[in-house]
């Protein structure tokens, strides 16, 4: 996973791309999720999201997914899951300090974000984690807030 987790920052831009090509498909099927309903929806999207973002990103499903922000680096990743840039630790070499061996998340964004057009959305402040989310598809947290009508469907 660690290896496959690096690749996926090394290629952020063509997974920024992607990843805007999966949210627009998202939204464009909003109005069908919600006919159909969301709550029913959600296990099959969840699994969906769970296998490919664990596979490429080493997800950890927090269901507030800032990927696209943090140069496809999941900052759920971190030891001490900051999601706002990295602690007073990382080593010399770019290391964290909890895990020795494994690169802070952070220097990892920071490459990650360099390689996309949006690169600078890591300077976003991020709201912290909302835990109710957890184990929950953020791909249909999108879909309800930019493509799901407002309000009951109306009947007529």
């Amino acid at each position: 996973m660690y290896a496959l987790r690096h690749w996926s920052v090394r290629h952020a831009r063509a997974l920024e791309r992607t990843y805007a090509l999966v949210e627009r498909v998202l939204i464009g099927l909003a109005p069908v999720f919600a006919k159909v309903g969301f709550e029913r929806v959600e296990p099959a999207v969840t699994a969906t999201e769970r296998s490919v973002k664990t596979l490429l990103f080493d997800c950890k499903m927090c269901g507030q997914c800032i990927l696209s922000d943090t140069g496809m680096s999941c900052p759920m990743n971190c030891p001490k899951s900051l999601r706002n840039g990295p602690c007073g630790g990382v080593r010399p070499n770019g290391h964290c300090e909890v895990k020795p061996e494994m690169k802070c998340v952070w220097v990892a964004a920071w490459d990650g974000s360099q390689r996309m057009a949006e690169g600078l959305k890591i300077l976003d402040l991020q709201p912290p984690v909302d835990h109710r989310f957890w184990g929950r598809s953020s791909w249909l947290r999108v879909a309800r807030q930019k493509g799901a009508p407002e309000g009951p469907p109306a009947h007529g």
